[in-house]
């Protein structure tokens, strides 16, 4: 599949479809699954400076068009991982990302300073959707002045390119996308699960153990398409689309709206090999509209707009 082979930040990538962090395990979990050296890329479950437990159960409900989620980001920490998960990754041939979150600025920089220490990794993806607990809860991923500071503050220790995850629950995405890009970061990806509820009727209770939870699946692919785009036009630097892919068209509907690669989460669920899947309908599709490589795809929308 010649016709996929692209470039993200450096990292030469087989195809543009990776498995999304989160819906992927550490990876190591899926090899008896798939052969994921033919994926291109993958991002691991995201690391925190000490082990995290997660949230109460119940933790997954099926929405319509989708599934919610509140895992509370249990993790077994990053220096777990470094010991148990890394040494088997670092033996593939596919882009690893590190999914990187923290309730402080200190809690990024020591995670990433762990990883650093470390072969096998191509990135870091930063989830910039929790709670700074230092400035009274606001989330970095909703003020550009937090977000610029963050991502400053891993660019200055990184020697891997960073990517920002931005989460779709803003008033609007381009200011944020360009406070990641000012404060230096090589990437974005986006979107994250939008904030969402799910209410059992006869109990009157939530249906997830935590309250709210994260939207995610089909059923966010129109908005999550919406803010891509938006972001794509608003920066210079690569963008990642993600939100409800479940198909090569799906993938290639987010490459024309600009992103440069894509990731594909909720979708593994049900399909363990969905990104591999969608990869060779991606390349179908290519091959159909005479398309040389995927990254002549990228950004093709033809945007009229009438008053």
């Amino acid at each position: 599949m010649d016709r996929l082979a692209t470039t993200l930040c450096g990292i030469g990538l087989k195809n543009p479809v990776l498995a999304a962090s989160g819906t992927f395990a550490y990876g190591v979990e899926f090899a008896p699954l798939l052969d994921l050296n033919e994926l291109g890329g993958f991002v691991v479950k995201g690391l925190s400076r000490e082990p995290m437990a997660g949230n109460p159960p119940p933790r997954v409900w099926e929405a319509e068009a989708g599934m919610m989620n509140s895992i509370g980001l249990q993790n077994i920490g990053v220096r777990a991982f470094a010991a148990e998960k890394l040494p088997a990754l670092r033996r593939l041939r596919t882009a690893i990302i590190a999914n990187v979150f923290g309730y402080a600025i200190e809690d990024y920089l020591e995670v990433v300073r762990v990883l650093d220490d470390h072969e096998g990794l191509a990135a870091y993806e930063l989830n910039v959707s929790c709670p700074n607990t230092k400035h009274g809860g606001i989330f970095f991923s909703s003020d550009p002045g937090l977000l610029g500071e963050v991502v400053r503050a891993v660019k200055q220790v990184a020697r891997r390119p960073v990517i920002v995850k931005l989460s779709p629950n803003v008033a609007a995405i381009a200011p944020l996308a360009r406070a990641a890009e000012d404060a230096g970061a090589d990437a974005l990806s986006l979107v994250n699960t939008f904030i969402s509820l799910a209410i059992d009727i006869r109990t009157r209770k939530p249906r997830l153990g935590a309250g709210y939870g994260g939207l995610s699946g089909p059923a966010i692919k129109p908005v999550a398409l919406r803010m891509v785009h938006e972001a794509a036009r608003a920066v210079k630097i690569p963008v990642i689309g993600l939100g409800g892919i479940a198909t090569g068209e799906d993938a290639a509907e987010f490459l024309i709206a600009g992103a440069s690669a894509v990731q594909v989460g909720t979708a593994t669920f049900w399909d363990p090999r969905a990104p591999l899947r969608i990869a060779r309908e991606l390349d179908r599709f290519l091959e159909q509209e005479k398309v040389a490589s995927v990254r002549d795809l990228v950004g093709t929308l033809k945007w009229e707009r009438h008053s």
